[in-house]
């Protein structure tokens, strides 16, 4: 069944947003503009440039992830195959103390995600219908409604319009209130060109309003020739535009992402769950926006569009940021905390640069110790079958296994003659 608007903690964030979408509708109402699609491309853009601050940050933390990876992938690796609680806990620790000397959390990158849903959440509801947030757009909805339901028989002229359940998103019409009036709004703004017509043929009385709102409705909601209420679905059309570009877009703005993101170890299964999401997200929202109404997918869109922007200005500042002052303002945050709490401060991470290069310089060695030891076993061996092969005694098992060599070694040489 439709809801008017979301309830619980959603409802009123949803409600807010709504407000924020009226006032932009009045905007561009202003130009002689009314256009739904419009004002979902303004609100994204509104939206996104709220959520820099939270964004930034999130970028933020994961450069210094890049830094602090190589560490943290140290301490795995000395731990890996131990599956006693004493050596995860002590993995833990060490982890943890990682993350402490660069003077973040372990949930430092996830707050800011965790800020921006419930927002996300609301701002789909809001997308999803409309009407019921947006006074602006509900008014034209409610000069139909308010005669329709004064006229007599209405609910059984409207259970006989055509495909009037798949409207009505109910698998029976005994499941639908055609008696509230924030329901038969949710219906109409379901409704497609042929089942206004319906209307206005069912209802002659108020045949004129309904034209009049129906014509206002329709040219609200349609942008590009595409029906923001009408879910592109599953045959080909020209709606299929708004998937291809949903998932083409979503998957350049999560390429662009992960060129900030540290490099991943292809063992952690973590990581390799990070790379398949990137692969499925795309694909997930091309069937999202494939059977939601198409202002879900112009929002979608939009929103990659200009994440992908703010992304790159981003990249741009963030490549400019200095990790050890970064390091440092942490570090300044945690102690005054740790003061307030009566805890001695945290030691300052003089250049964590050279942290880094400590520990890729030591990779370097173990990788140059283990090349040198190959190679004398490789010439141990190589002396070894030299000796054998010129000392070896007549008729001893040294003698024919030279023999059984200095056989392959010639017949081979007579094969790459051929």
């Amino acid at each position: 069944m439709i809801l008017t608007k979301a309830g619980s903690i959603l409802g009123p964030i949803a409600t807010v947003l709504g407000y924020v979408m009226d006032v932009l509708f009045k905007f561009t109402g202003m130009f002689g503009i009314f256009n739904v699609g419009l004002c979902i491309i303004l609100f994204t853009i509104v939206m996104k440039m709220l959520m820099i601050p939270l964004t930034i940050k999130q970028q933020k933390t994961t450069k210094l992830m890049s830094v602090m990876n190589p560490e943290i992938q140290a301490i795995q690796k000395k731990y890996k195959g131990k599956t006693d609680n004493e050596s995860m806990q002590r993995q833990n620790v060490e982890i943890q103390a990682v993350y402490e000397k660069y003077g973040t959390s372990m949930t430092g990158g996830c707050l800011p995600l965790l800020i921006q849903m419930p927002i996300l959440f609301a701002l789909y509801r809001v997308i999803y219908n409309i009407p019921a947030y947006v006074p602006s757009v509900r008014v034209y909805f409610d000069n139909v409604v308010n005669p329709l339901m004064g006229q007599a028989g209405y609910v059984e002229k409207l259970q006989g319009i055509t495909d009037i359940m798949k409207a009505a998103a109910v698998n029976s019409l005994d499941k639908f209130d055609f008696t509230n009036a924030d329901k038969l709004v949710d219906l109409l703004y379901k409704f497609t060109t042929a089942q206004w017509q319906e209307l206005e043929t069912a209802f002659p009385a108020i045949s004129t309003v309904i034209s009049e709102n129906a014509g206002v409705i329709e040219k609200m909601n349609t942008f590009f020739g595409l029906n923001m209420a009408e879910a592109p679905g599953w045959m080909p059309s020209l709606a299929w535009i708004i998937p291809i570009l949903a998932a083409a877009t979503q998957w350049f703005s999560a390429k662009l992402m992960s060129g900030q993101q540290p490099k991943a170890d292809p063992d952690n299964p973590t990581a390799q769950s990070m790379q398949m999401m990137m692969t499925t997200m795309p694909l997930f929202s091309a069937f999202i926006c494939i059977t939601m109404p198409a202002g879900l997918g112009i929002y979608w869109i939009a929103t990659s569009v200009v994440q992908i922007l703010q992304q790159i200005a981003i990249n741009s500042y963030i490549d400019k940021v200095d990790i050890d002052d970064m390091i440092k303002k942490n570090l300044e945050k945690v102690n005054k905390k740790r003061a307030k709490q009566g805890l001695p401060p945290a030691r300052i991470t003089q250049n964590a640069t050279a942290s880094l290069r400590s520990i890729r310089e030591e990779e370097e060695k173990e990788k140059e110790a283990e090349e040198k030891k190959k190679e004398r076993i490789a010439k141990q061996i190589e002396e070894s079958s030299k000796y054998y092969n010129t000392n070896a005694k007549p008729g001893s098992i040294a003698a024919k296994a030279a023999m059984v060599q200095k056989y392959n070694e010639a017949h081979e040489k007579k094969g790459k003659n051929k």
